[in-house]
C-alpha cells in the first residue's frame, strides 16, 4: 500500500501511475473537509488559475513533456484533451469537465481508495514508522548486483501538496528537509536562455575579478539607457497580491519597481551597483548593471540576478528587454513574488526524489521545485512509477539526461551555487548535443532528436 497526499495534479497521477501498476494507493485529500484559499471546488486536479497546459505542438519543449507523459500512461494529459475547449497552439480545458473526469477516474479505479481529511503530521509519522524501507540501493546495487532483491521496501508515503501545504504538514517537511531547505515564500528573478543574449554588448567578467572570470555577465548601462528604464520600470503594470499572498518582503526580495520608486538612483546604488566591473569597450565602470548568472552546469540559462518583481508578464518582457545586451532574450522563466512552498531540491532530494535522509518519504509536484501544471504532474508519474516499482522489488530507474523528463530532474539535481527556484519546462534545460548547430532552431531540431531517442530507450526498461 502507497500513501499519496493531496489530490492535485501531482498526486492523482502518481496515484494512477502506482495503481495501473498493480499496487494499492491511498489517496488523502483534505477538501471539502478543510478548504485552501485558492481552491473552489472539492474536484480533483482542480486548476486553480489559468485553464492552459501549454503547447500542444510537437516540437516544443511542453509538447515532448506531454508526449512522454502520455507514453508513461498520463491520466491528465488525455483526460485534458478529452475535455478541451479552443485555445490556439495551447492545450486549453473546460475546468469543471475535466475536474469532474480526473475525479471519476481516480475514485472508480478498483486500487484506488479516496480519503477526505487533512492528513497531519502524526499520520505521516505512523505512516512510515511500522516497518521503514531500506533505501534505495542498501543491499542492491542501481547497477544489477548480484544480490537478491527484497519483495518490497515496505510503506511509501508520497507527499503532493502543492504550494498551499497546510500548515502542519508543511512544519513537519521543515523538521526533515532542514528549516533552511523548505521555502514558503517565492523570489524569483527572471532567466534567459543564453543562446539569446548580445554577447557584443554583454561583458564576462566577476565583481573585482574574484572567483572565476566568466563567473557573471554584465549588462551596461550608460546614463541615457538607466534613465529610460527606470522611468519604464516604475510606470509598468503590477500583479495584484491575493489575500493569502499578503506577505511581508523579505530581505533581499523587494521588487525591483519598489526599490526603483525610492529614488531614480536607488537600484544603481543597490541592486545595480558597478562597482568592481570595468567594460572593456570604455575601460570604466558601467553607469549601472544589471548581472547574469549561471542557473545551470551547462551555462545554457542565466538569471537577472536580484531582478525579483511584480510586474504583468507581458509588460516584463518589453521592461526587460530594455536592458543592454537583453534586446531580443528569450525569457524562459519571468519575476514572480507569491506564496510558495518548496524543497531545495538538489540538497534533500535523491534523483528519484525520495528524502536522503528519510527513506520511504517521497514528493511529487510542485514542492519538488518544478513549476507549472503539466511539470508538476509530470512529477507525480515519475514519483508513482518508482514508488511502485519498490513495492515489486524493483529498483528506481532515473530518466537519460537527454530526454524532458531528464531535463527536468537535473534541475531539481543541479547544485549549481545559486538561489534555487522552481522552473518549467524550456528549451535551456535540454542539454546541447555534441557538435550542435549555430542556428538556433536547427540546435533545438537536435535537441528534440536526442529527447526522443533517450526517452525511447527508458521507457523500454521501466
Amino acid at each position: 500500500m502507497i500513501t499519496i497526499v493531496g489530490g492535485g495534479f501531482a498526486g492523482v497521477e502518481a496515484a494512477w501511475a502506482c495503481a495501473q501498476r498493480g499496487v494499492r494507493v491511498r489517496l488523502y485529500e483534505m477538501r471539502p473537509v478543510k478548504t485552501t484559499p485558492a481552491h473552489k471546488t472539492d474536484l480533483l486536479s482542480e486548476l486553480v488559475c489559468s485553464n492552459s497546459f501549454k503547447s500542444q505542438e510537437a516540437d516544443t519543449p511542453a509538447g515532448q513533456l506531454k508526449a512522454e507523459m502520455k507514453a508513461l500512461g498520463s491520466l491528465v494529459i488525455p483526460t485534458g484533451e478529452a475535455n478541451s475547449v479552443p485555445g490556439g497552439s495551447a492545450l486549453a480545458v473546460d475546468r469543471d469537465l475535466y475536474g469532474r473526469a480526473v475525479t471519476k477516474a481516480i475514485e472508480e479505479h478498483q486500487l484506488i481508495e479516496v480519503v477526505r481529511e487533512e492528513f497531519t503530521p502524526e499520520m505521516a509519522e505512523r505512516c512510515l514508522s511500522p516497518s521503514p524501507p531500506a533505501p534505495f540501493g542498501v543491499g542492491r546495487s542501481l547497477r544489477g548486483s548480484t544480490r537478491p532483491i527484497p519483495e518490497g521496501r515496505g510503506v511509501s508515503l508520497i507527499i503532493a501538496t502543492g504550494p498551499l501545504t497546510s500548515e502542519p504538514l508543511a512544519e513537519w517537511l521543515a523538521e526533515k528537509a532542514g528549516r533552511g531547505s523548505l521555502y514558503f515564500y517565492d523570489a524569483v528573478s527572471p532567466t534567459v536562455e543564453a543562446s539569446t543574449v548580445n554577447f557584443d554588448t554583454v561583458f564576462a567578467q566577476s565583481r573585482y575579478e574574484k572567483g572565476e572570470g566568466d563567473d557573471y555577465l554584465n549588462c551596461p548601462f550608460d546614463k541615457e539607457s538607466y534613465l529610460k528604464f527606470v522611468e519604464a520600470l516604475v510606470k509598468a503594470d503590477r500583479v495584484p497580491l491575493h489575500e493569502f499572498e499578503k506577505a511581508k518582503y523579505f530581505a533581499g526580495c523587494t521588487p525591483i519597481e519598489e526599490i526603483a520608486s525610492k529614488g531614480v538612483d536607488s537600484l544603481r546604488y543597490g541592486n545595480f551597483k558597478p562597482v568592481g566591473l570595468t567594460d572593456p569597450k570604455t575601460g570604466r565602470w558601467p553607469y549601472a548593471v544589471v548581472q547574469l548568472r549561471p542557473e545551470n552546469r551547462e551555462k545554457t540559462l542565466y538569471s537577472l540576478v536580484a531582478c525579483q518583481n511584480r510586474l504583468k508578464w507581458g509588460v516584463q518582457k518589453e521592461v526587460l528587454q530594455m536592458v543592454p545586451g537583453l534586446e531580443k532574450a528569450e525569457f524562459v522563466r519571468l519575476g514572480v513574488i507569491h506564496r510558495n512552498t518548496y524543497i531545495e531540491a538538489p540538497k534533500i532530494l535523491t534523483p528519484w526524489l525520495e528524502f536522503r535522509e528519510v527513506p520511504g518519504l517521497f514528493v511529487a509536484g510542485q514542492l519538488t521545485g518544478v513549476e507549472g501544471y503539466v511539470e508538476s504532474a509530470a512529477m507525480g508519474i515519475y514519483v508513482g512509477i518508482t514508488a511502485a516499482r519498490g513495492e515489486q522489488g524493483k529498483d528506481p530507474v532515473p530518466p537519460p539526461r537527454a530526454c524532458a523528463y531528464g531535463s527536468l530532474v537535473m534541475h531539481l539535481q543541479d547544485d549549481t551555487p545559486r538561489e534555487f527556484a522552481p522552473m518549467n519546462i524550456n528549451w535551456g534545460l535540454f542539454p546541447d548535443p555534441l557538435d550542435a548547430p549555430r542556428k538556433k532552431d536547427d540546435r533545438r531540431l537536435k535537441k528534440l532528436e536526442a529527447a526522443r531517442e533517450a526517452f525511447a530507450g527508458w521507457k523500454a526498461v521501466l
